[in-house]
């Protein structure tokens, strides 16, 4: 029996949802993260007492700002959200959980709407209704976006003001969290630690009613990525030492046009653009997805990624081409890709504009159910830090800030329902713990550098039994030499679990490509749960099920 067939059983248990039924005693309920999914899950909260806490000045640092394409949600004229629940189920390579993407798909319109009340300006045609993008593996017009390509940014500046309008709502900014507080197998706080004067890193204990972890993706564990410095997939770490169930780590999304001009993080070229018509192509001027897929440069992410990365890889070089189909448009149409072309010395109005793939989105992360709930007692999760069963294998373009959304307002929508117990405090403070004067933090930007580069070497685009072995090694071995630099411990073994969930997947699906099983196997059309024990002992019993056997979907999704 192979490794492999060890952690695909037949029968194995399943993921199975903390069953709160009060918040703790102490504290506020904590958000970790201010992109999208916090911000909204903090509205959503409100009057309840809650406490933000952002690595960044808000509006910095989070990937919901640099989000171009939009949003997918069924509000047009010919659309149904059955439909989008279709092409999110066909996109996800055979383990989507269908009844995850009916209620998203349902809950969409609802949730756009949220935003409008929020005061996004969402683009409209001449009537007044939305202006809708296509985008890959789209059978509809659905993607609503602000200015083109500025969605995330105007949907930032709308939430953050809202945010800092809402008494209930108190927000933290230069604080990182480290590591979760236990108290009775359940989350009781969070250690934060922020940077002081001198290098000394100040570390500070902050109760929790109820934790949310939203703190994004995990692109930074990549050379090349398109994501800010903080996606570094840390919350998974944290998640995973507190005793949390990762769900399906070994599925990452490579954007396939982000621009190729040596930048870190590398900007990209949003969908939309092959939406309204623009071709790939290589240096011979080949437009080479004409022969790998019959929706050519609209086929799903997966697809087109591996594609440009074949062509590079044998010295051809990808280009995306937007001059026909949009041309003296691009300026007016396309502002923000079109100021980062102009930045990088292209006209992309007459120039090709040069492309890579790049680690863009993370599908797996901490499992959670209909409600936002963990295996954890007090703890949630929102956002791309999560793994939901929404998107597969290979998430349909424009419905990671949907996901945001609707799991933001129905996280919230459980923690208000708890029963509340005896709070000693009507509001907390932190309480200084230690300070450690950061003599490792010199030192750390060599592993991760070694770390990065290890991930996109040997747990990228494609991938090998070979390659991800000496990866695991090579992350191992960064995490044993991490010390006291949670940071990078916590770096390390985010990346770990992916290096093994993408080993222990012995096929190719959707954004996994292996080269030695090139092909998919139906043994493994299930999804992937590990756990910190199953991560350091490779022999030991994961539990992967079939998306249909989920005991908990048939009530939380109600």
């Amino acid at each position: 029996m192979s490794m492999a067939q060890e952690f695909f059983p037949t029968g194995a248990t399943p993921f199975r949802p903390a069953r709160d039924e009060r918040l703790g005693a102490d504290g506020d309920v904590v958000i970790i993260g201010a992109g999208l999914a916090g911000l909204f899950t903090a509205l959503k909260l409100a009057p309840i007492p809650v406490t933000l806490v952002a690595a960044a000045p808000l509006g910095q640092g989070s990937s919901t700002g640099w989000a171009q394409g939009g949003i997918a949600a069924a509000v047009g004229s010919n659309d149904d959200p059955a439909l989008h629940a279709d092409d999110t189920v066909a996109a996800g390579a055979g383990i989507v959980d269908p009844n995850v993407a009916r209620f998203v798909a349902a809950e969409g319109p609802e949730r756009i709407a949220d935003l409008v009340a929020y005061g996004v300006p969402f683009d409209r045609d001449a009537g007044g209704a939305f202006a809708l993008s296509q985008e890959a593996a789209h059978s509809r017009r659905r993607v609503v976006h602000v200015s083109g390509d500025r969605t995330g940014a105007a949907i930032l500046d709308a939430l953050i003001a809202r945010v800092r309008a809402t008494p209930s709502i108190r927000v933290l900014e230069g604080y990182e969290a480290d590591e979760l507080i236990m108290a009775d197998g359940r989350v009781e706080g969070v250690r934060l630690v922020r940077t002081a004067a001198h290098g000394k890193e100040v570390y500070e204990y902050f109760p929790a009613c109820a934790l949310v972890l939203a703190t994004g993706g995990v692109g930074a564990l990549y050379a090349v990525t398109t994501n800010p410095t903080y996606a570094r997939g840390e919350a998974i770490a944290m998640a995973a030492r507190a005793g949390a169930v990762i769900g399906d780590p070994e599925f990452v999304q490579f954007h396939p046009t982000a621009i190729d001009v040596g930048l870190d993080p590398a900007p990209l070229a949003t969908e939309a653009l092959r939406g309204e018509g623009a071709t790939l192509v290589n240096a011979s001027g080949e437009r080479f997805m004409l022969n790998i897929d019959p929706r050519a440069e609209l086929a799903p992410r997966d697809v087109v990624a591996r594609a440009v990365f074949t062509e590079i890889a044998a010295g051809r070089g990808a280009f995306l081409d937007c001059r026909e189909a949009i041309g003296a448009r691009f300026a007016s149409a396309f502002p923000t890709v079109y100021a980062l072309c102009q930045k990088a010395g292209i006209d992309p109005s007459r120039e090709l504009i040069p492309v890579a793939p790049a680690a863009h989105y993370h599908m797996g992360g901490i499992a959670t159910d209909a409600r936002g709930r963990s295996s954890v007692p007090g703890l949630w999760a929102v956002g791309e830090v999560t793994a939901t069963g929404l998107h597969g294998a290979n998430r349909l373009a424009s419905n990671s800030l949907l996901e945001a959304l609707v799991f933001g307002a129905r996280a919230a929508a459980d923690v208000r329902q708890l029963e509340r117990g005896t709070r000693h405090s009507p509001r907390t403070d932190l309480q200084r713990v230690g300070d450690i004067t950061a003599d490792h933090a010199v030192a750390r930007g060599a592993a991760v550098a070694r770390l990065r580069r290890t991930m996109s070497e040997h747990v990228g685009v494609v991938r090998t039994a070979a390659g991800l072995k000496k990866a695991i090694a090579t992350l191992r071995d960064i995490e044993r030499q991490a010390g006291a630099d949670r940071v990078l411990a916590n770096m390390a073994l985010a990346a770990r679990f992916i290096a093994v969930g993408a080993l222990l997947r012995e096929e190719s699906r959707g954004a996994h490509a292996r080269s030695d099983f090139p092909a998919g196997e139906a043994s493994f059309a299930a999804r992937t749960f590990l756990t910190l024990d199953d991560i350091d002992d490779i022999g030991a019993r994961a539990s992967v099920i079939a998306p249909s056997s989920w005991e908990w979907q048939a009530g939380a999704a109600r």
